[in-house]
């Protein structure tokens, strides 16, 4: 085979399964990608050794037929993920140099099924930003370029190391997570796929926490297939996390090309919002289209908290940023930045371990739950945050998934969007809705812009239905047949 990397998920796996190739050469051909692609900064710590380790033990398994559902595929971690032993920081300053004596529940479950571990990918840090550029270690670089110029692009965030690794195929898939669309938007803008799986379905016990209430694990993968086969792995129900949801676990992959003849597919007019660029809806337009000639019915749906979401969304998740971030003081684990009391030690330790970013919402989130502001944010954001996931339930009575775009642009420069905050949280304008109402969402690569960079769309389904989701997302991709790839200038 010429070059390894160029499989898909389930093509590795299958060739694995049939011996044509072994899981160190699969390996192997990977750790020399990511080592020419440093320009890349998607990996932010590679775990060789470790990866050479676990792929002979996964050939050893293979030999003798014993092999797990993911047996020696190399995939990438999102550095929120606690790894046993080896160094997880959220990408973080405070958390400088922390190695979890633990791990997390769905690496476990990756490992459990014979996956093998490339190392830990770069991300927002503490997952919060919409591309990127927030991280302690630097921006990830996205692979595509525009035609019109060789500006360095974003990648999306907060899961960006994944996307970027992902479709540069400096691993055959990777963990990701999802708050208010950071595996949806940062797969839009890399041509991969991304689900963010209903709240509930993945655990989030060892994932470093930003708003508890919303986070989610999922995969950024090349294709539907790929992300079947990962959430699978993924999903499950965990004792340790009391928000986890005791449902089992479908077989998602089996489900793929049933079509989606007779599936209603809602289109819900308010996300056709003021200033959309001709070109995002020109593709939901195509993508409504490709649904209804693949025999879908096409219903027209009203959502209409959405125009809320925003606001809803930037209250509670900072708010619960406030919360969990208060535990990095500067006394348990991580950095601490002597001061002459406690007092002292404890802002020092703060103002240095957390970026701009992170201060913001974390004074955001104090602000809205401090003592008369409670009222007027934190429990209205909450009351609207309900009516948004009773439109959801309305919506569906009609209908059995949602088609939306994804984003409201392709992938913009680095630095193009960070000097005014409220332009990039308008990246998450068509994501966060599904995260308020705990719902299950998908992004899929449907076309290019007129710059010649990766357009998503995204479809939304009804709670714990991941299976007709992916269904729908299967038809999409094969009616969009997105094969577009970035050029590999990272490698010269």
């Amino acid at each position: 085979m010429s070059d390894l990397t160029k499989l898909t998920l389930a093509g590795a796996r299958d060739a694995l399964k049939a011996k044509e190739i072994t899981s160190v050469e699969l390996t192997t051909a990977y750790l020399e990608a990511m080592d020419h692609a440093k320009a890349l900064n998607a990996y932010v710590l590679t775990t060789a050794d470790k990866a050479l380790d676990m792929a002979k033990a996964s050939d050893a398994k293979l030999a003798r037929g014993d092999g797990g559902a993911l047996e020696g595929l190399p995939l990438g971690i999102k550095d929120l993920f606690a790894t046993e032993g080896v160094r997880t920081t959220a990408c973080s300053h405070i958390l400088d140099n922390f190695i979890p004596p633990y791990e997390s529940t769905v690496t476990s479950n990756l490992w459990r099924d014979g996956a093998v571990m490339l190392g830990k990918l770069n991300n927002d840090e503490f997952a919060m930003g919409s591309s990127n550029e927030t991280s302690y270690f630097g921006p990830v670089v996205n692979p595509w370029r525009r035609n019109s110029d060789d500006a360095s692009l974003v990648p999306g965030g907060s899961s960006g190391g994944s996307s970027a690794a992902v479709a540069a195929r400096l691993c055959l898939a990777a963990t990701a997570t999802d708050t208010g669309g950071s595996i949806r938007q940062p797969a839009a803008f890399t041509g991969t796929v991304g689900i963010k799986p209903t709240y509930g379905r993945c655990s989030r016990w060892g994932v470093v926490a930003f708003a508890s209430s919303l986070d989610q694990a999922g995969p950024i993968t090349r294709d539907v297939r790929d992300a079947a086969i990962m959430l699978r792995s993924m999903a499950g129900y965990d004792d340790k996390d009391s928000t986890s949801v005791d449902k089992p676990v479908p077989d998602y992959e089996a489900v793929l090309g049933r079509g989606v003849k007779g599936l209603r597919v809602g289109i819900p007019k308010e996300y056709r919002v003021d200033g959309m660029p001709p070109e995002i809806d020109a593709l939901w337009t195509r993508g409504i289209e490709w649904l209804k000639a693949a025999g879908a019915e096409i219903v027209d749906v009203s959502l209409p908290t959405t125009k809320y979401a925003l606001p809803t969304y930037y209250i509670v998740a900072p708010a619960e940023a406030s919360s969990n971030l208060a535990r990095y003081d500067g006394v348990r684990y991580g950095l601490r930045v002597e001061g002459k009391d406690i007092t002292e030690m404890y802002e020092k330790t703060r103002a240095e371990g957390f970026g701009p970013e992170v201060r913001r919402r974390v004074l955001i989130g104090t602000y809205v739950l401090s003592a008369g502001y409670y009222d007027a944010y934190y429990l209205k954001a909450q009351k609207v945050r309900t009516l948004i996931a009773r439109d959801f339930a309305e919506a569906y009575k009609s209908c059995d998934v949602l088609l939306t775009p994804t984003a409201p642009s392709a992938a913009f420069a680095i630095g193009e969007k960070t000097a005014d905050p409220l332009s990039m949280y308008l990246n998450d304008v068509f994501t966060v809705t599904v995260n308020l109402a705990g719902l299950p969402g998908i992004s899929v690569p449907a076309g290019l812009s007129s710059d010649g960079l990766p357009l998503g769309l995204q479809l939304i389904g009804r709670t714990f239905d991941e299976e007709t989701l992916l269904r729908a997302a299967f038809a999409l991709e094969e009616a969009a047949a997105f094969k577009a790839e970035p050029t590999t200038w990272w490698k010269a």
